[in-house]
């Protein structure tokens, strides 16, 4: 059964268009690689463009979700995708029950690509009796380690670009450093703030930032899963909003709906700064742009 948010970006005109032809959109890019280049492909643009930086010409990278309309656990792969993926010397997933369907194609492309597993890389699991927060690419130590693994697979594939690719991965990593002191700098002066989520999408991020979420559970776990949110869940989550309780609504532009969007205007008519975060790369943005903005948007909410 497909829950009211995965009907609800199934339903977009793009994934209808894609189911009806058999073939998904790309993302990042087309064609095949030429031949020296190394074939990449990522499920979602964050980490297409994470291999781009470190493969930089070097690399072909094929991106299957751009789109912010689409939702990766509803993702419907078609012939195409599967092609591209048979193709590809190294692949990026996210895991964790995030984007089943490259492990899907994988199984069907019969692929023999070296294949990196975001979540697994990140060694995050889950705490007794909760469920793991697959969103590591919102911890920047994550990525940091998921860097030196794409240097790795890449140097593999092309040995005599192995020092491009470890440098570049250097030059990554030292700016993922910097945003972690900016994080740091928010933890700094903000500690212990609390603020409320429609998503644990920027958990890992706003734990490193040092602020504390406090959304009841029953109201993320619901709006994630596309389920109705209890009424008491969300007449508390309305109740955070006012009285100064919470700091900021950090708020997943990229999955509304009614219920958060009720949520978010609570925010806005009482005074309480809205951060949008997202699951895909913003047009024009790469990743270290992408998240700097967002720490410095939770920065300017919480002065």
């Amino acid at each position: 059964m497909i829950s009211a948010r995965r009907a609800r970006l199934i339903g977009t005109g793009a994934v209808l268009a894609a189911s009806a032809l058999g073939l998904s959109a790309c993302g990042s890019s087309s064609g095949a690689a030429e031949p020296d280049q190394v074939s990449v492909v990522a499920s979602t643009n964050v980490y297409g463009d994470i291999a781009r930086q470190i493969g930089g010409g070097k690399v072909k990278v094929t991106s299957f979700i751009s789109d912010p309309a689409q939702d990766p656990h509803s993702f419907e792969a078609g012939t195409r995708n599967r092609l591209v993926l048979a193709k590809a010397a190294v692949v990026i997933e996210n895991g964790g029950g995030y984007d089943d369907f490259v492990d899907t194609l994988l199984k069907g492309a019969k692929s023999k690509a070296a294949v990196l597993n975001a979540v697994e890389i990140s060694g995050k699991t889950a705490q007794a009796g909760e469920e793991l927060n697959e969103h590591v690419w919102y911890d920047l130590p994550s990525v940091a380690r998921l860097a030196d693994r794409i240097s790795a697979a890449l140097a593999k594939a092309d040995p005599g670009d192995a020092g491009t690719f470890t440098a570049n991965a250097a030059a990554f990593k030292a700016k993922l450093t910097t945003l972690e002191g900016k994080a740091a700098a928010v933890k700094a002066a903000h500690s212990g703030a609390h603020v409320a989520i429609t998503e644990p999408v920027p958990g890992y991020l706003l734990e490193a930032a040092g602020l504390e979420n406090r959304t009841p559970e029953e109201f993320s776990e619901a709006i994630e899963e596309g389920d109705d949110v209890p009424p008491r869940a969300l007449r508390d989550t309305l109740a955070l909003l006012t009285g100064e309780k919470v700091k900021a609504l950090v708020y997943n532009a990229q999955t509304s709906g009614p219920q958060t969007e009720q949520v978010e205007e609570g925010a806005k008519s009482n005074g309480v700064p809205v951060v949008p975060v997202t699951e895909t790369l913003p047009e024009g943005q790469d990743y270290i742009t992408w998240m700097d903005g967002t720490i410095a948007a939770l920065q300017k909410a919480l002065s």
